[in-house]
């Protein structure tokens, strides 16, 4: 296994890329402490991981709040005897659909880029003092190709994304020292409730179908398929390996050829 006996964070482990990347992570031997808002919807995932033979510890946790963060990250430590091998940051929100700048509240932009960054600089934070006084440690941050190029009508998503990549570079150049590797995986459209509610919007703002919402982003892909959340997970496994020990502060963009 790739993975063997590692301890894990995953945040916003309850549903779609987070739960997939939680059972992964499991199937390739790590023991996980799953995190997320819904205890429901985390239950059911942690079932899962112990069904896989490895241990699962569940913990609500909202990832903008400092104390909530800190007391998560304590808790893994005691079930995990003082070890963080691995932190993976899926938590996170998609705001304003379909949505040009002049039209977006300020509270709603605020609510992203706080639960985007924030929610991204809060457990990393938290962790890394154990990665550095262990020397070693892997930490993987959802961000998206959003982050890597312009995305019309999603200004708060892509500015987040934007600084989901900051926060990896820099992050990554502080702890490479400690043997920290620091990466971002970066999803394009993933097959999820959430790529659901986003076609549909966008086309009720439009006028469109669904369906031809679909196809548009189908043919902007050079692969001409739409990412699956499995596709997302095996990134974030191969960024948790030995196979990735000389690679930090880079973004591996998952997304069909979307950002060619």
């Amino acid at each position: 296994m790739r993975l063997a006996n590692k301890k894990a964070i995953v945040t916003g482990a309850a549903k779609g890329m987070g739960a997939a990347i939680t059972t992964t992570l499991a199937r390739q031997g790590a023991d996980v402490l799953l995190t997320a808002r819904e205890i429901g919807a985390l239950e059911e995932v942690a079932k899962a991981v112990t069904a896989l033979g490895r241990q699962a510890h569940v913990v609500t946790c909202d990832v903008t709040v400092e104390g909530q963060v800190a007391a998560m990250v304590e808790r893994a430590k005691t079930a995990f005897a003082g070890r963080i091998d691995i932190l993976v940051n899926v938590a996170g929100v998609t705001g304003p659909i379909e949505t040009p700048v002049q039209n977006i509240a300020v509270e709603d932009f605020d609510d992203v880029i706080h639960a985007n960054i924030r929610g991204t600089f809060l457990p990393i934070k938290h962790v890394v003092p154990t990665m550095i006084a262990q020397k070693s440690g892997k930490i993987v941050n959802i961000g998206g190709t959003s982050g890597l190029r312009g995305y019309r009508m999603r200004t708060a998503y892509s500015s987040s994304k934007w600084a989901v990549r900051g926060i990896t570079r820099t992050v990554a150049l502080e702890v490479g020292k400690y043997n920290v590797n620091v990466n971002a995986v970066c999803p394009g459209i993933v097959e999820t409730p959430r790529m659901e509610k986003l076609c549909r919007e966008k086309a009720r703002v439009r006028g469109w179908t669904y369906e031809q919402v679909y196809e548009e982003y189908v043919e902007d892909m050079a692969l001409k398929r739409v990412t699956t959340c499995q596709d997302v997970a095996d990134a974030v496994l191969f960024m948790c390996s030995e196979e990735s020990r000389n690679i930090t502060g880079q973004e591996l963009a998952v997304d069909g050829g979307w950002d060619v």
